[in-house]
C-alpha cells in the first residue's frame, strides 16, 4: 500500500469505521480512539497490506481492538444470566428508529457486530467471517439469532405505533 492509497482510505473509510465502532460501543470517544488506533496499526503494516483490501483490514482490526478493550476492562456480561424480563418491551413508542437502536444495544456483542456488519455496512457473510474470524454458518446463524431477537423485541407494529 502507498502513502497515497493509505491517505484514501482514510478519506473514504474513516466515517463507515467510526460508525461502526460509535454503534457497537456506544461511547464516542472509545470509537474515535479505536478508529485512530486501527488507522495507526494500518500505517504500520501498509506495506504489507494491499490496496484493495485496506477497507476489509481497517473493519478487521477496528473489530479485534474494541474485543480486546472489552476483554481487558471485563464488560463482557454473561448471557447466559440474562433475565427474559429484560428482554422484554412492554412500552408503546412511535420512533421505530429509537426502539431498533434501543433493542440492538441489547444484543449479545458478537450478534450485534455481524448483524451491523451485515445490515448496516453491506458486507457479504463470506467479509463478515473474515473480518470476526468467524465461519460463514457461525456469521449466518447470528444474524438469524439476532434478526429474530430483534422481531420478538419490537414485536407487532401495533405495539410500536
Amino acid at each position: 500500500m502507498t502513502t497515497e492509497e493509505y491517505n484514501q482510505s482514510v478519506d473514504e473509510f474513516s466515517d463507515a469505521v467510526y460508525r461502526f465502532m460509535l454503534k457497537n460501543t456506544r461511547n464516542e470517544e472509545l470509537a474515535k480512539d479505536i478508529v485512530q488506533e486501527s488507522f495507526a496499526k494500518m500505517w504500520v503494516k501498509r506495506k504489507e497490506i494491499d490496496g484493495q483490501k485496506a477497507r476489509s483490514y481497517l473493519f478487521s482490526t477496528a473489530y479485534h481492538q474494541m474485543i480486546d478493550v472489552y476483554r481487558k476492562e471485563n464488560r463482557k456480561d454473561d448471557f447466559e444470566t440474562v433475565q427474559e424480563q429484560d428482554y422484554a418491551h412492554d412500552d408503546q413508542y412511535s420512533d421505530l428508529s429509537e426502539v431498533l437502536s434501543e433493542a440492538v444495544k441489547k444484543l449479545p456483542e458478537i450478534q450485534r457486530s455481524v448483524l451491523m456488519l451485515r445490515d448496516y455496512e453491506g458486507y457479504s457473510y463470506q467479509e463478515i467471517g473474515e473480518i470476526t474470524k468467524l465461519n460463514e454458518s457461525q456469521v449466518k446463524v447470528y444474524i438469524y439469532r439476532a434478526r429474530l431477537y430483534l422481531k420478538k423485541y419490537i414485536g407487532a407494529m401495533e405495539n410500536v405505533i
